[in-house]
């Protein structure tokens, strides 16, 4: 019969496998290709390094194809526990080390059983990709595995937080449990994500791409948009993890964490007087009237490389996390297109479910006009934003800035959209269309037989802007609240937000709404 001792110590000796010194030759691989090993990732997202492992003696459960004699810890998969900045958030790490981190049946059972823990405790859940893909040796098992992942993914969703972190090949039907998660932060050249590979797609099409051009970091977060941040290296990646997560409340039925001492700033800010352009055709960075009316190095851009033309970020005023959409007239105008309405739809959407305030900045021309977009369904896609605004239930808060302009200006959540505030600045244009555009309409034939057309159309013009083209008549009609100066704006919505803090609002019994998809 063995002592105690001798279990401890047989004990120890199995647990050494998952040590750093186990697997040296596998570990200075992984290290070579700029990358940390599955433990080592964890280690830097979990407060003070440390964090409790558990099912780390589950094996693999195949002996056939090559697989009798083959030990895989943990079956290729980490699943821990730990704080971030004090709160608890489960998490799974591929191991690539272990089988190039590939899915059998016990490694999905892992990645569903933390899921399943993250649910039933209301905590965020973090995995952290870095796999080959199926495991060929069991493929029915996985197969099954890979659908009860998503069918997890799909539980949490709406209910905890799910942050997806790519930092090694994520390829096929793997990249469906990333996609149906909130974010996804991608590392850059370690980092892939595609359905089908360069060599699929060369032999299926005859096109030619790389690894990177087709599934890297940059190219998922500029052309699909799947990407919602791009990490420089796997330390940058746990970095921007715990700021998402500081932003995020642990579940659906909390609010987002709240920093400082409750008092309001509600100083002016001389600076916004100068940032908006005299002319209303000249382009200005939004993101400057951002940074300055919300608290100093609070602003997280989301998807900050695709659709640049409108901007979705985190942001805090007073301590209060908000969700801002902005939109961006240094790029196509500020106008909305395709990728800009379901980039806004997606993080409104997100903010809803997760009882964050959303405040907008609108300086929209409009719907942008195309045939390409037309084609491509911009009606389909711009309903997106009027269903997700309309559905929001959380404080909502807008800011006209300069132009508002027709079904554009509704769908940046107008009044009509449920609006709790609404506030304009004296530049701001609210109307139909512009000026030019209306007056080109209406008095089409009136301008052809003026003596000087040209003089004719620019006085039409001219009392269209001040007949229309301003907040004055919106304001008249109740549909603006006030009109402020722009240094005012950070006073503005810090009132507004304390006093929209116990907001409730009743809406119909239903299953769920039906956004257009």
């Amino acid at each position: 019969m063995k002592t105690v001792n001798e279990k401890i110590s047989e004990l120890r000796e199995m647990k050494s496998k998952y040590s750093s010194s186990a697997n040296q030759e596998k570990i200075q691989k992984q290290h070579s290709e700029g990358k940390l090993t599955a433990r080592e990732r964890l280690e830097k997202l979990f407060d003070n390094g440390f964090y409790q492992e558990i099912y780390n003696l589950v094996e693999r459960s195949t002996t056939g194809y090559g697989m009798t004699d083959k030990e895989v810890s943990g079956d290729g998969v980490v699943d821990a526990l730990g704080a971030v900045d004090g709160r608890l958030v489960f998490a799974v790490s591929q191991d690539f080390t272990q089988m190039g981190g590939s899915v059998g049946k016990m490694h999905a059972w892992k990645f569903c059983e933390m899921m399943r823990k993250a649910l039933k405790n209301g905590t965020p859940f973090v995995s952290i990709n870095d796999s080959g893909g199926a495991r060929i040796q069991e493929p029915i098992d996985s197969l099954n595995g890979y659908g009860e992942i998503f069918y997890h993914n799909t539980l949490l969703s709406g209910v905890v937080p799910q942050i997806a972190v790519i930092a090694g090949p994520c390829a096929g039907g793997a990249a469906y449990s990333p996609a149906l998660m909130d974010f996804i932060i991608m590392v850059k050249n370690t980092g892939k994500m595609f359905i089908a590979g360069p060599q699929v797609i060369k032999e299926a099409t005859g096109e030619i791409i790389s690894a990177e051009e087709l599934g890297g970091a940059l190219a998922q977060a500029t052309y699909s948009g799947n990407v919602h941040f791009v990490a420089e290296d796997d330390y940058h990646a746990m970095q921007l993890t715990r700021q998402l997560l500081s932003y995020l409340p642990s579940n659906n039925t909390q609010n987002p964490p709240k920093i400082g001492d409750s008092s309001i700033d509600i100083s002016e800010i001389p600076i916004l007087n100068s940032i908006i352009p005299d002319d209303s055709r000249e382009p200005y960075d939004m993101m400057q009237i951002l940074v300055n009316a919300f608290d100093p190095n609070s602003i997280l851009e989301v998807q900050a490389h695709f659709a640049p033309n409108i901007i979705c970020s985190f942001a805090r005023l007073n301590g209060r996390v908000v969700g801002v959409v902005a939109n961006q007239p240094m790029h196509k105008f500020g106008s909305i297109d395709i990728d800009a309405s379901d980039k806004s739809s997606s993080f409104v959407r997100f903010c809803n479910a997760f009882n964050i305030p959303i405040i907008t900045f609108v300086d929209v021309p409009g719907f942008l006009p195309g045939i390409e977009q037309e084609f491509g369904g911009i009606i389909r896609h711009g309903a997106k934003m009027l269903f997700s605004f309309s559905a929001c239930t959380v404080p909502k808060i807008s800011i006209v800035v300069r132009k508002a302009y027709g079904g554009a200006y509704l769908a940046m959540n107008a009044r009509s959209l449920g609006a709790d505030r609404v506030a304009a600045l004296p530049t701001a244009e609210i109307a139909v269309m512009g000026a030019e555009g209306a007056i080109s309409v209406l008095f089409k034939n009136d301008i052809k037989k003026a003596e000087d057309p040209k003089k004719f159309r620019a006085d039409l013009v001219d009392k269209y802007r001040i007949d229309f083209a301003s907040p004055y008549p919106a304001a008249k009609s109740g549909l603006v609240d006030d009109v402020i100066e722009p240094s005012q704006i950070r006073q503005y919505l810090s009132v507004c937000l304390e006093s929209l803090i116990n907001k409730t609002e009743l809406r119909p019994h239903k299953k769920h709404g039906l956004i257009p998809m």
